[in-house]
């Protein structure tokens, strides 16, 4: 379907959200998890109350809904000067073979945590750049994930590339393995930022590898599009969207730009001075989002698009959507093993993060230990406050009538949402709230109101990304 270039922007509307853009535009965690990683309390963690609690989870949930697996596969040939993730750099594959044996042995330490056969219910590869390895390598480590484990009726598994280096072998051996949702990080085609960000890859490469996945089979696929990178313009973006529309991927994440040099120094190739302001980073968000249904892509949640018949806009529909470390997902497992380096395993009591340092990670693997070095043991508190977040984020709405959603900390956070309710992004009152269309735009601020831990101890210097 061509973009309606034509298409037709209230004007009031565009005030409002400007407005609210600018007032509502402060730093905000994006509530992957809760508590979030700042808050946790690492010193009252320990490895062992962790183990027990994965077994606990395994036991309630495994047999009917299963586990799921995030992989992070951590290389890359190149540094992509905007990327917020933990990757290595380097062109040297012989480090394939070894990262693979360390993932499948932790993988072989949680096989011995549980006892029984997991089911699998999904698998993500995410990275660095998951098609830094060969395909051979990727049979390897999928083969020995799934060696001896069942895969759940309604498996999904998925993975990320690079539309510059993902190749037909790739494509087909996961596809053999059981793989049929691609996400291609694509950010934006303008040539100028792609040379800032180090970012190249072409149309026509991602119109191959698009073209390709579908011809094997792939039924989803899903681009990565980011607002608010350095030299980003406002007719950059609509070329960018232009070209996507021409291809017409199933989903899109268009996400705003995380600036974070005092934690990823790769950012500071450029400086604040490249970046768009906040009133155009305002407007390259409201445009893109515009461009985006007009060409039939629904909203889903925070930062997500879908074409009509797609599962996660059927899940959101259906009341069933899911949020974790790996974003949003139809799936709804209750138990969630992170392997390899830097990964985060969710449990529902308790979180943990391995190492992000390779070499730390490879060492205690060797050593016979899980590579975990930090972690947080949920209390009652942060699993009520936990479950509200998510409702926010995947339902647009939570309610707290009901004894298990009562606690003394989630009202705490009636007072601070009042002035959201005040501007118009929720309808508040004594059973819950809902989430606005215009509020829809603003799921972090409502999600932080709530955020008992945050305000118990606001930070004094900046720990999150801007909202917008």
């Amino acid at each position: 379907m061509p973009l309606n270039l034509k298409m037709k922007i209230s004007m009031s509307a565009d005030k409002q959200f400007d407005a609210l853009a600018l007032k509502y535009n402060v730093p905000v965690p994006r509530y992957t998890s809760y508590p979030t990683m700042p808050y946790w309390e690492n010193s009252a963690f320990d490895v062992e109350t962790y183990k027990r609690s994965v077994k606990t989870s395994f036991y309630e949930t495994n047999g009917k809904d299963g586990i799921s697996l995030y992989v992070h596969l951590p290389f890359c040939e190149s540094l992509c000067t905007y990327c917020g993730c933990n990757t290595r750099i380097t062109k040297n594959h012989k480090v394939e073979d070894p990262y693979i044996n360390a993932v499948l042995k932790e993988w072989i330490m949680y096989r011995e945590i549980m006892g029984d056969a997991p089911v699998i219910r999904e698998i993500h590869l995410g990275g660095g750049t998951p098609t830094f390895f060969s395909a051979e390598n990727l049979n390897k480590l999928i083969g020995g994930l799934l060696d001896g484990a069942t895969i759940h009726p309604q498996a999904e598994f998925s993975f990320e590339a690079h539309p510059a280096n993902t190749t037909v072998a790739h494509l087909q051996t996961l596809y053999d393995l059981g793989f049929r949702r691609l996400s291609l990080g694509i950010q934006d085609f303008d040539p100028a930022v792609q040379f800032i960000i180090n970012r190249h890859q072409t149309f026509e490469q991602v119109k191959l590898v698009t073209r390709e996945a579908r011809r094997i089979g792939y039924t989803s696929i899903n681009y990565d599009l980011i607002y608010g990178l350095p030299l980003q313009t406002l007719a950059g973006l609509t070329n960018t969207m232009m070209m996507v529309a021409e291809l017409r991927p199933e989903r899109i994440a268009f996400y705003s730009y995380a600036h974070v040099p005092w934690i990823k120094p790769g950012q500071r190739r450029f400086t604040e001075n490249d970046l768009p302001d906040a009133e155009t980073k305002s407007k390259l968000c409201e445009i893109g989002r515009a461009l985006l249904k007009s060409n039939g892509y629904l909203e889903i949640g925070m930062d997500h698009f879908a074409l009509e018949g797609d599962e996660l806009l059927i899940a959101e529909r259906s009341g069933t959507l899911h949020r974790n470390f790996m974003g949003y997902t139809h799936q709804h497992t209750q138990l969630m093993v992170g392997l390899g380096v830097s990964s985060i395993s969710d449990s529902l009591y308790a979180f943990a993060q391995n190492s992000k340092v390779l070499e730390e990670y490879l060492q205690m693997i060797g050593d016979g230990e899980l590579p975990i070095v930090k972690g947080h043991i949920l209390t009652f508190k942060d699993l009520v406050i936990r479950k509200h977040i998510l409702n926010i984020m995947c339902k647009g709405h939570t309610t707290w009538d009901h004894h298990k959603m009562l606690c003394d900390t989630a009202l705490e956070g009636l007072e601070r949402l009042q002035p959201l309710a005040d501007d118009g992004l929720i309808e508040l009152d004594w059973r819950g709230l809902q989430v606005t269309p215009i509020g829809k735009k603003f799921l972090r601020n409502i999600c932080m109101a709530l955020d008992v831990r945050l305000w118990a101890d606001k930070p004094s210097t900046q720990l999150f990304s801007m909202a917008i």
